[in-house]
Order: C-alpha cells, then structure tokens, then sequence
C-alpha cells in the first residue's frame, strides 16, 4: 500500500510542478519576455496548457479575478497539497 501511496504522491507533486511553470511561463509571454513563437516555447506552453486547464476550468467559474490575476492556479496547489496531506495522514498512524 505504501509504494502506491508515494507514487500518487509525486504524481500530485508533478502536476503542482506543472501548474507553477505553465503560471510562470503564462507571464513570462504576457509580458513579452520570451517569444511565443518560437517552436520549443510553444510546445512547451501547449502541453502544460493541455494538462493543466481541465483542472483550472471548473476552479475558474467560481474564483474571480482579482486586479486582472487568475488565482485559480493557486487554489489548485492549495487544494493539492491538502490531499497529499490527507493521504499521509491515514498512514502515518499504521506506520508508527
């Protein structure tokens, strides 16, 4: 039981990961900093897009935007990191 644990573990650690960069790299080409079309960017940009907007939709329709931020990336984390707090704290008494 506990290997599946810790992979679900760096699966949710991965896609906190993936939700940080593709926020950063969102601001990055907003603010013109790198070039959206140059090819490895946009590749790059399109799959963190592909695998991460179909947990920040839903998340959108009830957090506004607040002075122009999206901050559904971070209520994503947040409620991430609960349930990775959530699955260690079942086991950590049968580990003891």
């Amino acid at each position: 039981m506990l290997p599946v644990l810790e992979l679900i573990d760096t699966i949710l650690n991965l896609y906190v990961w993936a939700l940080i960069i593709s926020a950063i790299l969102s601001w990055l080409m907003a603010f013109n900093v790198i070039n959206s079309h140059n090819r490895l960017v946009y590749m790059v940009s399109d799959f963190l897009y592909r695998i991460t907007e179909p947990a920040l939709r839903p998340i959108r329709r009830f957090v506004p935007l607040v002075g122009g931020v999206d901050l559904s990336p971070v209520v994503l984390i947040l409620l991430l990191w609960f349930i990775r707090r959530l699955l260690w704290v079942d086991v950590a008494p049968s580990l003891m």
